[in-house]
């Protein structure tokens, strides 16, 4: 594996390598607690104080997580605060997330930290403060298309997550999970790294430049070509490729594809691509404020009639009463 200079700075620090994980509202728990249970649990492994880490928030108060529960904080975020690693935690409304203060501060935090970490949404509030221009990234891939257009100096990939000098970030809680169990071998070595995933019955551990599969494969992991052939789904929501064209970047002809997809997923890729884009339409159905016509053309569709009829056939209701449906029972879609 590529060696990195911050990594190797502080894996080779010791001392107990201090993280501030800052949770901004609308953070999923799955995801808050990807981000520091394989320290916990390497802490526990080492039988030392390895990694040194505490929650904070904006403004010192418990943010409010995607569920609706608060999530308990040790105080505010201090910018001036040095320490080793910095990780920004967020969610649903990042991308709406332009405060000029909120921003500020994540710059300034940035600056006093060796390593700075996106999570799941966090590579939003970096790219925004101006600190990963020029680098690789990751964010959800229901996000990508999103993310590409606001921020065109990021290099933006479909990984699970990217290591680009003192910058990761991640695009959700698995991706976290699989990251920080990765962070601990560079800290602890390949045996640690073992026990912290097994602690956690994790004996998939995933690459970070692995697809974003957003479902479960099953065996379907065995094929490469399936796994490809959704990655480029993924990465093509606003401007959908025929089967055939997809099949062709695999080196499958549309038939094979077909056959594939019946007999891992059983459904047909057609199928499987339109639901992706219906997943990204009721996201930005239900969490922005974007009008029908913009949504249509950031997932595909020809217009918003044309939304409107597919989104209906798929979830029983049109998009505009799902907007107006009460939040608990809105689309739950986002960040499997």
């Amino acid at each position: 594996m590529t060696q990195n200079k911050a990594l190797s700075a502080i894996a080779g620090l010791g001392r107990p390598i201090t993280v501030e994980v800052l949770v901004v509202p609308g953070s999923s728990l799955l995801t808050a607690a990807s981000s520091v249970e394989p320290l916990r649990a390497a802490n526990r492994q080492a039988g030392r104080t390895v990694f040194d880490w505490r929650f904070v928030s904006l403004d010192g108060a418990p943010p409010p997580t995607s569920s609706g529960i608060a999530w308990p904080v040790s105080g505010p975020l201090d910018a001036a605060r040095a320490c080793d690693i910095l990780a920004v935690v967020a969610g649903f409304d990042a991308a709406r997330m332009t405060e000029r203060r909120l921003i500020a501060q994540i710059y300034r935090a940035a600056r006093n930290a060796a390593l700075v970490i996106g999570i799941e949404s966090g590579a939003w509030l970096l790219a925004r403060a101006g600190l990963i221009d020029e680098h690789r990234a990751a964010t959800h891939w229901e996000d990508f298309e999103e993310f590409a257009t606001a921020f065109p100096h990021v290099d933006l990939r479909p990984d699970r997550y990217v290591i680009d000098g003192r910058f990761i970030t991640t695009s959700g809680a698995s991706p976290t999970l699989d990251m920080m169990v990765d962070l601990v071998r560079r800290v602890l070595g390949h045996p640690t790294a073992l026990d912290v995933a097994s602690s956690f019955v994790h004996d998939d551990l995933r690459a970070a430049g692995d697809a974003q599969v957003n479902v479960t494969l099953g065996d379907a992991a065995h094929d490469p070509r399936l796994v490809r052939a959704i990655r480029i789904m993924e990465t093509h929501i606003d401007a959908p490729l025929s089967i055939a064209a997809i099949a062709r970047r695999v080196a499958m002809s549309a038939r094979g594809l077909e056959q594939l997809f019946s007999r891992q997923l059983g459904e047909t890729p057609g199928a499987y691509f339109l639901s992706l884009r219906l997943a990204a339409a009721r996201r930005l159905v239900n969490d922005t404020r974007l009008t029908m016509a913009d949504i249509a053309l950031r997932t595909g569709f020809s217009s918003p009639s044309a939304l409107s009829r597919a989104f209906s056939r798929q979830y029983g209701l049109s998009p505009r009463q799902s907007r107006t449906a009460r939040p608990g029972e809105a689309a739950d879609v986002r960040r499997p």
